[in-house]
């Protein structure tokens, strides 16, 4: 949901629906969301389009009606369009109108605080916790990093375009960033908040920006540091790091060259490469065709043993919270604190978090 987040916020009114459980194999994990606007407009999504028109009929009695839903979707062999999943799992999905108190959490989130949601429904309670996403910080001011900006955007990170060339590094050169910097990579990066989520992405190609700005970056504890560029400029790269006192069990950490192997070769087709090894790095996909392996499509390791996923908590496991609001170490925002409620997610939720009880208490 906190994807549809601003969406959501522009309607006068709204019913969304959210995946809070999933048993067996289903194409969306909990935390999915699907949401109707005013006047039937749609946004988001709960499944892999099995369920999406009969979600879609339920929200729109939820918004008239403003009674909350809780429907279970399970396997249908009927027909291929019957309403069920054809992928053979089932989830359950929770529908229900926006409130003062919703709206307070979708604000907060908007606004950069990490929130926990509650809701109960059916003799329910769901959970899930709203971080603020995880950063891609991009060094270089090339076309390259234009398309990685793109891409990392689409995929739910804070990017940051970073350089030192001022007449390179312009908003209007990358519009899909969030932030672009102009400031020495190294220099940026030893004042910038970073944490074990944090993504690095070095693409200058120039040795007096990329060994400082790499020298740096190996000596945090981020999820990825990677850097464009040959086998033997790497090779040069390494004897460069080596010089400035990088240690070998760091240089380790280095990807490089960055990217998988799909064989593109304009800055698009290397956005998409780089893209995926973020992506299989951050799930723990192999990075092979599906076609050639045999094992699940969804892991169960990705699976909680009740059969429900929480990717907030794989996602986040031992992220620093990084902003909270003032006046309250929980992070949660200080007035709405008495406001908000628990939506979206069962299971756990990240032991650092926490949560507001709809009735301001700890």
């Amino acid at each position: 949901m906190r994807d549809l987040a601003s969406t959501l916020l522009s309607w006068d009114r709204f019913a969304v629906a959210s995946v809070v459980a999933v048993r067996g194999s289903a194409p969306r994990p909990v935390g999915a969301a699907m949401a109707v606007g005013p006047s039937g407009e749609v946004i988001g999504s709960v499944s892999g389009g099995c369920v999406e028109a009969e979600v879609y009929d339920l929200a729109c009695t939820v918004l008239s009606s403003g009674r909350s839903a809780l429907a279970t979707f399970g396997y249908s062999d009927d027909t291929a369009f019957a309403v069920g999943l054809t992928c053979g799992g089932s989830l359950d999905v929770l529908v229900q109108r926006d409130t003062p108190s919703l709206r307070a959490a979708l604000q907060a989130t908007v606004d950069g605080y990490p929130v926990s949601v509650r809701f109960s429904a059916s003799g329910q309670v769901f959970t899930e916790s709203w971080l603020p996403p995880p950063r891609l910080l991009v060094f270089g001011a090339i076309d390259h990093a234009a398309a990685v900006a793109e891409i990392g955007r689409f995929l739910g990170y804070h990017v940051t375009v970073c350089d030192a060339r001022p007449i390179f590094c312009t908003p209007e050169r990358f519009p899909a960033a969030h932030e672009v910097v102009v400031d020495w990579p190294h220099r940026y990066l030893a004042k910038t908040f970073t944490d074990s989520t944090t993504m690095v992405v070095v693409l200058t190609h120039d040795p007096k920006f990329d060994i400082p700005v790499l020298a740096e970056a190996l000596a945090r504890p981020l999820a990825f540091v990677g850097a464009l560029g040959s086998r033997r400029t790497h090779a040069e790269r390494l004897d460069r790091l080596r010089a400035e006192g990088v240690p070998e069990a760091a240089l380790a950490r280095l990807r490089s060259p960055i990217g998988l192997d799909l064989g593109g070769r304009s800055p698009e087709e290397t956005a998409v490469s780089i893209a995926a090894e973020l992506v299989a790095l951050r799930h723990g996909g192999t990075g092979l065709p599906l076609t050639v392996l045999s094992s699940p499509i969804h892991r169960p390791s990705d699976q909680e043993n009740h059969g429900t996923d929480f990717p907030q908590r794989r996602r986040h496991a031992g992220r620093t919270v990084a902003r909270t609001a003032p006046g309250h170490a929980d992070g949660l925002p200080g007035a709405q604190c008495a406001q908000i409620p628990v939506l979206l997610g069962a299971g756990e939720i990240p032991g650092h978090a926490r949560v507001g009880d709809g009735a301001g208490g700890r």
